[in-house]
């Protein structure tokens, strides 16, 4: 489900800004190295304020996770903005599948070789996962027929955001997604959820 464009001028610039700091940054990162770059050498680079930069990002290792929002958000409105009687699990192996298929093109590959390296990223990777696993969860929580406890919702949830970290390191990516999302389908049933879940294919 892509992102919807910002509408309205001011909003258009903002968002202009925000992906010419994320550009900039990730250029210097590659080029250079991650430890090597400060915050003042991405705002100088991209022409813009310190505080700029900092009104848009909020640490350094959110610029090398600069979809971060947008990949929650995604993981969420699989669940809430699924068409009326579609399955549940179906939907989350698509919006993840697309996310696996994002992360390993081409282009990623030297952002996830960084990644790897650096154990800030790493940190802020696991981190970011946790809270993409909140946000989730209260989507599931909220759904008719969800498991009453929270802790339901929270465990299926961990297991669906982390299918995307163990399919990345897969061999085959793609039969991997499907391999956990049988198994998340297992766990969301076994939960004692009302709504049926739907075949994995």
């Amino acid at each position: 489900m892509p992102e919807q464009p910002p509408s309205g001028r001011r909003e258009r610039k903002k968002a202009a800004t925000r992906q010419k700091i994320a550009d900039t940054a990730l250029r210097l990162f590659l080029e250079r190295g991650y430890d090597a770059v400060g915050i003042r050498d991405v705002a100088a680079e991209a022409d813009v304020a310190v505080t700029t930069v900092f009104s848009h990002f909020a640490s350094k290792e959110a610029l090398v996770f600069e979809r971060d929002a947008d990949f929650e958000r995604r993981l969420a409105r699989a669940v809430t903005d699924r068409a009326p009687g579609a399955p549940l699990v179906p939907a989350l192996r698509e919006e993840t599948l697309a996310l696996v298929r994002h992360c390993l093109a081409d282009e990623a590959a030297p952002v996830w070789r960084m990644i790897d390296t650096s154990p800030a990223l790493r940190e802020y990777e696991s981190s970011m996962r946790l809270r993409h696993a909140e946000t989730l969860a209260a989507a599931l929580a909220a759904e008719p027929g969800a498991p009453g406890g929270a802790t339901a919702c929270r465990a299926v949830a961990r297991f669906v955001v982390d299918a995307f970290a163990l399919a990345r390191e897969a061999d085959d990516p793609e039969t991997a997604v499907d391999e956990i999302f049988r198994m998340v389908e297992a766990a969301w049933e076994a939960a004692g959820a009302g709504v049926p879940a739907g075949p994995a294919t």
